[in-house]
């Protein structure tokens, strides 16, 4: 087993260790989700976590962890009888983003269910978890119909597997902890809500910190034990103040005046339910039993209203996270000194002040300053055309970029025929889940058993296999996997016309505005998105595909207009993208959608090379829209040409709305080649 990283060691990341630590001292709090850029030892400290724990009293061979003192009654492997039972570590369990249903829940073998009418169920990570920690990285890329199982759980405490009548509960109780990059896409809401608390990191830009990260993961990878055995001190004390923190706890008070002003911010904050007050008291709570408080502060408050509110804030996926600092201390302000000593005039904080507690650093030793660094932060690269306009005739000066108009509901747009493609919530696809279409023999374990097409292979053989009482003699032969259909996700790329015919401002702010609502749409049908953009003499890829739909609104609020229309540049460079994505994710299907008027300008005949382009799209059978964005009484037509040339629908911006009057069909229509 691999030497862990001691928790004590990490540099800086005073709000990520704290946030943990709170979690350790009292797992009600419900768990923390990290969101961060790549290389800020978000994974390094989560699972430099689990050594901190205090041991687990467990049931001898309970494969589900029951406790000793009070077991669960419908535990698989029960009933147990109460005991002094055993001790163990606490667990730290991993779930993979591409588990399956199987490996998460458990599985239970139908064949023996059928035959033999016994539960054989081999337990999953979820029973693995259970009084311990589920470890989910990059959690934004999980699949959706895990994580509706994870939300199960989560709410219940407990896991349930139902196939085919045979039921099989047991409980699972666990700490959810997360870590994600923000660029590659967000986390549904309901999903993002479970998480007790959030912490965003960062790398420090300050070269002695950054120094000092290399020269501690330099010496912990050199001698990973001897480096640990350095830190072992410092890690044996913060273990025992989580203990006595743990002690302390169920005698911490929260006092009338602490509740008002948790109530008071959530209100101020218009956060939705009362989830956010229970976890911003449970976690103040932990802050002052971590301090060695039995009465909590208004900085106890504060503190967790910085951790427990920005991601319920969010009120469609480009928001970014976040509290206004200065409205959250005129709040606490406000309902100060109402009640008891919950406020803040109590002077038990200036007795004892305690480097470690609230936003100090977690109990990490003093010689760990700074924070940790392995990558950056910074604003992202501008799409567009990097500052460098590529002026090819008159009107080719660049213009400021335009804002986006105000986001709508659009109209489905899916790719035709049957995918496979993974979940979402576009194009119909054979998935795990869905609606039953069909049986077919099952192809490695079975995991979607069709009963009545079991009965019905299994019904001709009853006699020759000597059938005598009432039950069904099923054999492996006889078992049919059911075939499902459901929705995939698809990549949406599009092909925007950032020309001097688009450059009207009150034009292009249209534009942006259906671009920005079918982002919106894309990221509730779980796709991947990508955006091409062409003006001038050239295209660009202005974000390769990702599933980060934030990412795409960021390119496409600072994308300048002018110059003439590369419409066959942008239409290959299109191509190409799709073709190198088709090598990455070749079961993800794609949808294009083209942002244009349709005029093609500027080299030797424009509109002869779009169109050769466009029919290349066409010979392979690709979906493709394109919104027409001509304005003005008279019109020439040249995106619904295109359309056609593409094998595919125009549709106009009016008609891209929701609520249009206008006949669209719904999938894309693609001709017969």
């Amino acid at each position: 087993m691999s030497t862990p990283f001691p928790f004590t060691a990490v540099v800086g990341q005073d709000d990520l260790r704290l946030a943990l630590l709170l979690n350790a001292v009292s797992p009600a709090v419900g768990g923390v989700l990290v969101r961060g850029e790549k290389g800020t030892a978000k994974s390094t400290a989560v699972r430099a976590l689990s050594a901190l724990l205090p041991e687990v009293a467990v049931v001898p061979g309970c494969r589900f962890s029951c406790a000793p003192a009070a077991p669960d009654p419908s535990c698989p492997d029960g009933p147990h009888e109460v005991g002094p039972g055993t001790t163990r570590p606490s667990r730290m369990v991993e779930l993979p983003v591409g588990a399956s249903e199987d490996r998460l829940v458990g599985a239970l073998d139908i064949e023996r269910a059928l035959a033999e009418g016994v539960k054989a169920f081999e337990p999953g990570l979820l029973a693995d978890a259970h009084r311990g920690i589920l470890y989910v990285d990059e959690v934004n890329l999980l699949h959706d119909h895990l994580v509706d199982l994870l939300l199960d759980a989560a709410a219940m405490g407990a896991s349930y597997v139902e196939r085919e009548g045979v039921s099989v509960r047991h409980a699972s109780k666990f700490l959810l902890v997360g870590t994600m990059n923000p660029e590659e896409g967000e986390l549904r809401p309901q999903l993002l809500d479970r998480f007790g608390l959030t912490v965003e990191v960062a790398a420090s830009r300050e070269p002695d910190q950054r120094v000092e990260v290399v020269r501690r993961r330099l010496a912990y990878d050199d001698d990973p034990a001897g480096f640990s055995a350095r830190w072992a001190d410092e890690e044996s004390a913060v273990r025992q103040r989580v203990v006595a923190a743990r002690e302390l706890l169920p005698s911490v008070r929260l006092g009338d005046g602490a509740l008002r002003q948790i109530a008071a911010t959530c209100a101020a904050f218009e956060v939705d339910g009362m989830r956010a007050d229970i976890v911003m008291a449970r976690t103040a709570t932990a802050l002052a039993a971590w301090a060695g408080r039995t009465d909590v502060l208004a900085e106890d408050v504060r503190q967790a209203a910085l951790l427990a509110l920005p991601h319920r804030r969010r009120r469609n996926p480009f928001d970014a996270p976040g509290l206004d600092e200065d409205k959250l201390d005129e709040t606490l302000e406000e309902f100060s000194g109402s009640g008891d000593s919950g406020g803040s005039e109590d002077s038990g904080n200036d007795d004892e002040p305690d480097p470690d507690g609230p936003g100090g650093g977690g109990g990490q030793p003093p010689s760990s300053d700074g924070p940790q660094a392995d990558g950056g932060s910074g604003a992202q690269p501008e799409a567009g055309d990097g500052g460098e306009p590529q002026p090819s005739g008159a009107g080719a000066g660049e213009q400021a970029a335009a804002r986006a108009s105000e986001p709508f509901r659009t109209k489905v747009l899916s790719v035709p025929g049957l995918g496979e493609g993974a979940a979402g919530r576009r194009s119909r696809a054979r998935t795990e889940h869905g609606r039953t279409t069909g049986a077919r023999r099952p192809q490695g374990a079975l995991t979607k058993l069709h009963l009545a097409a079991t009965v019905q292979a299994a019904a001709p053989h009853q006699r020759a296999r000597g059938r005598s009482g009432r039950g069904l003699v099923v054999r492996r032969d006889d078992l049919r996997q059911a075939t499902r259909e459901g929705r995939e996700g698809n990549l949406v790329l599009f092909v925007v016309d950032a020309s001097g015919s688009m450059a009207a401002r009150q034009r292009m702010s249209a534009v942006k505005g259906a671009v920005l609502s079918l982002l919106l749409d894309a990221y509730q049908r779980r796709d991947k998105v990508g955006l091409v953009t062409f003006r001038g003499s050239a295209a660009e890829v202005a974000l390769p595909p990702t599933s980060s739909v934030d990412a795409a609104a960021a390119r496409l609020e600072t994308l300048p207009t002018g110059g003439r229309t590369p419409l066959a540049a942008g239409l290959l460079r299109a191509h190409e993208v799709l073709r190198v994505e088709r090598l990455r994710d070749p079961a993800r299907r794609a949808l294009v959608v083209v942002v244009t008027d349709g005029r093609a300008t500027g080299g030797p005949e424009p509109v002869a090379l779009a169109g050769r382009a466009a029919r290349l799209f066409a010979a392979e059978g690709l979906a493709s829209v394109v919104v027409d964005c001509e304005s003005g009484p008279v019109r020439l037509g040249l995106a619904g040409q295109l359309a056609g040339e593409l094998g595919g629908t125009a549709v106009t911006l009016d008609e891209l709305r929701a609520d249009s009057i206008a006949g669209l069909v719904k999938d894309v229509q693609r001709r017969a080649a």
